[in-house]
């Protein structure tokens, strides 16, 4: 049975942790519902329109260089062991620190100036936690407060349960839910109508709450969806419950059972025997429309989708439904019966702007495949045209295809959406070369190349590119609402090979599951699965446990393919193939950028490349001599922070140059034209998306690090302590 560890082990800290409250609090914050024009940071966010955006603007390009850290909050000791990939964003209220870390999924409370802990909540799940989908520490977690006292952390464990504690002192809630929880696996359900065990059955979560007045918001995630065990998995739900009692308000069926609009979208009575299709990302709110905005993820599984004819209706759906009934009001499918996984992996950006003289209230979804899917968030319609055009149909045995899937006139892509010849490496003649005959090896394509059955003479896969790890991932966007300019990191180097193989005998139900002919079958499991504290530790030997850990909990979703700068075993075919040339990319610079796209006119006004240029690329014996621009990193999750006047984003990988030690930097860039103007060090790279506040008068921002053998730690940076004057014996002022 799951134990409540802040009941057992701490009851002396929540007791203290009141009294600090008390006596220690800041002066001068604002009371009543908090917001970041009061200098807080009350949801993951900054707000549930989801803009990432804070006014606070003590923080300047003019002092970005000078910041300084203020303290560090190592999460090693909440759990059994460091955790490895900490992807939390803190909350700040009234000056206290909220923020979720460990392999457990702590829950701890902190001082937010200097980081001295207040309180730690911790739930021990035992097997319902191993065996979760979502491992990690999660995102973070969400704060709900009634305006007159009663202040509350509603956060969504590890086994998928939901728990409402007292902000002021970690205990949890008695009248929420059942002693403070939320059972969330009742409801959850495989075949028609059949209840998934709630010890072992599969459904967990890693975004966090979302909550508006007084209803919490909550999706549903499960595992990674390339080499699943059956196409009939617990079914997406989405759904809404009273953040004073823990009732269920409503529930909205991401699969439409028999009757609901849509359930003729799964042929042959598919529905009943398919699953996934959950929200696993934030949800978005017009608090003043009444109105939610759910990100549909895709169906079982995630590259054959012949066990589920039809377009599938809500996998990578965009679903708008009304707060208080939950009843949808619009939707608009992104992917017609999805083959991709291009799961819906961002937070609507829910914006108010002027468009060709007339004032519209719009919804901006940023997406994988770098199109930004932009419409009237109160109809549906599209802003600008969203064309169906007809695209590549495979030949995998069993599978359906739709002839068509939606293109966006407006705004443009701002990242690759396929691997055209002039996209492919060409620092040299000779790895250009080596490029072209890599590609021999797969079936190329445009955008919406589908899968193919992998053969080990060739083609091994068919390429993609913006697929399972490119354009904009889970961390989302970011938007200034005063200039409606949304702001985009974007993997622009991520290559995925979609090869189907059949799967071993007694594995799975699926007839084709990822993989390559003739290597060896690889599982992929869901992000930092096998991490929860809990978990049987790795044997120890060479490398150690803490390398075990750390591969466990760098795995996560999208990531199915390797990283391609760190390479992938070369397919058969006399060394043929591959996603690297010589360590190197197969797809030249730049490798990611963070773009500014303005909502006005449906324009990229500037792009830039983010992150330092990797030290595979600089150190490169077959470069030497060549002046290489700045590259830009790969990768997927790199989340933005936008200021009064400044975007601001961390590497995604470490490295070593002239300029720093080993290490990445938080960047700063003036957000009118994409310059870089400033950059901090940070002894790891950015893992969790950075946020802003400011306490007694002085900005902080807050960012989470890990990765590699680093494990994960939240620093905090401050603007630069402006100096003082004093007089000395000569009555001359010095500056100290």
């Amino acid at each position: 049975m799951p134990r409540t560890v802040s009941r057992f082990l701490l009851t002396v800290v929540p007791l203290a942790a009141a009294v600090v409250w008390m006596t220690a609090g800041p002066s001068g914050q604002s009371t009543g519902q908090p917001s970041t024009k009061n200098g807080d940071w009350p949801s993951y966010n900054g707000d549930i329109r989801g803009s990432r955006y804070s006014p606070q603007a003590q923080i300047t390009a003019d002092n970005f260089n000078k910041l300084e850290v203020a303290w560090r909050f190592k999460t090693d000791n909440l759990g059994t062991r460091p955790e490895f990939k900490l992807e939390g964003t803190p909350l700040v209220v009234n000056g206290i620190l909220y923020a979720t870390g460990g392999t457990r999924r702590s829950v701890f409370a902190a001082k937010a100036d200097t980081g001295e802990l207040l309180w730690v909540h911790a739930e021990f799940e035992g097997q319902r936690a191993v065996k979760a989908p979502r491992q990690l520490s999660g995102r973070g977690l969400s704060y709900w407060t009634d305006g007159k006292g009663d202040d509350r952390i509603i956060y969504v464990t590890t086994g998928y349960r939901m728990i409402a504690l007292n902000a002021k002192t970690g205990a949890p809630i008695p009248s929420f839910g059942k002693d403070g929880v939320v059972d969330l696996k009742l409801g959850m359900i495989t075949d028609a109508d059949k209840q998934i065990d709630l010890e072992n059955g599969e459904a967990g979560l890693h975004s966090t709450p979302t909550i508006v007045k007084d209803v919490v918001l909550v999706g549903s995630s499960f595992k990674e969806g390339m080499t699943v065990s059956t196409h009939n998995n617990t079914k997406g739900l989405a759904r809404a419950y009273d953040a004073r009692t823990g009732r269920l308000l409503w529930s909205f069926n991401m699969i439409p059972r028999p009757g609901e609009f849509g359930n003729d979208t799964w042929m042959n009575g598919s529905w009943k025997d398919n699953g996934n299709t959950g929200v696993w990302t934030q949800i978005s709110v017009d608090e003043e429309a009444g109105l939610v905005y759910l990100p549909g993820e895709s169906p079982t599984s995630d590259f054959y989708g012949g066990h589920r004819p039809g377009n599938n209706l809500y996998g990578e759906t965009l679903v708008c439904v009304d707060l208080k009934t939950g009843q949808r009001k619009w939707y608009f499918q992104i992917v017609h019966h999805a083959l991709w996984d291009y799961d819906l992996s961002s937070a609507p950006l829910l914006m108010d702007v002027t468009i060709d003289g007339r004032p519209r209230k719009i919804v901006a979804l940023p997406s994988k495949e770098a199109f930004l899917y932009v419409f009237d968030r109160i109809t549906g319609q599209p802003i600008w045209p969203i064309e169906e055009r007809p695209v590549p149909q495979g030949n995998v045995p069993g599978e359906w295809y739709s002839p068509t899937q939606p293109f966006p006139t407006r705004p443009p892509a701002y990242a690759r959406q396929a691997v055209t010849e002039d996209d492919l490496i060409d620092f040299t003649p000779e790895l250009r070369k080596q490029a072209l005959e890599n590609m021999k090896m797969y079936k190329n394509g445009p955008m919406f190349n589908p899968p193919i059955v992998s053969k080990a003479e060739g083609p091994i896969a068919a390429m993609t590119i913006g697929t399972t790890g490119g354009g904009t991932n889970w961390p989302g966007g970011s938007f200034d609402p005063e200039t409606n300019i949304a702001y985009l990191y974007a993997a622009n180097s991520g290559v995925s090979p979609l090869g189907l193989i059949e799967p071993p005998a007694g594995f799975s139900d699926i007839r084709y599951v990822s993989g390559q002919a003739g290597q060896p079958f690889r599982v992929a499991e869901g992000p930092g699965f096998g991490s929860a504290a809990d978990f049987p530790q790795p044997q120890r030997g060479r490398g150690g446990e803490q390398a075990g850990n750390a591969a466990a909990g760098a795995r996560g979703r999208g990531e199915g393919a390797a990283s391609p700068v760190q390479g992938a075993p070369a397919p058969p075919g006399g060394g043929r193939g591959g996603t690297t040339v010589q360590g190197l990319p197969l797809v030249k610079p730049p490798y990611s950028m963070i773009s500014a796209i303005s909502l006005a006119r449906g324009d990229i006004l500037w792009q830039t490349p983010h992150g330092d240029t990797p030290d595979v690329v600089r150190n490169h014996p077959a470069l030497k001599g060549l002046t290489i621009p700045k590259t830009g990193q790969p990768g997927y999750n790199v989340g933005t922070l936008v200021t009064k006047t400044l975007v601001i984003a961390g590497d995604g990988q470490v490295t070593t140059t002239d300029t720093h030690p080993r290490g990445a930097m938080l960047r700063a860039y003036d957000k009118t034209i994409g310059k870089e103007v400033g950059a901090v060090w940070m002894p790891a790279p950015q893992s969790g998306s950075p946020m802003t506040y400011t306490v007694n008068g002085k900005q902080y921002i807050v960012v989470a690090v890990s990765g590699g053998n680093y494990s994960g730690e939240y620093i905090a940076f401050s603007a630069p302590t402006a100096p003082t004057t004093t007089t000395n014996s000569n009555g001359r002022q010095q500056e100290r």
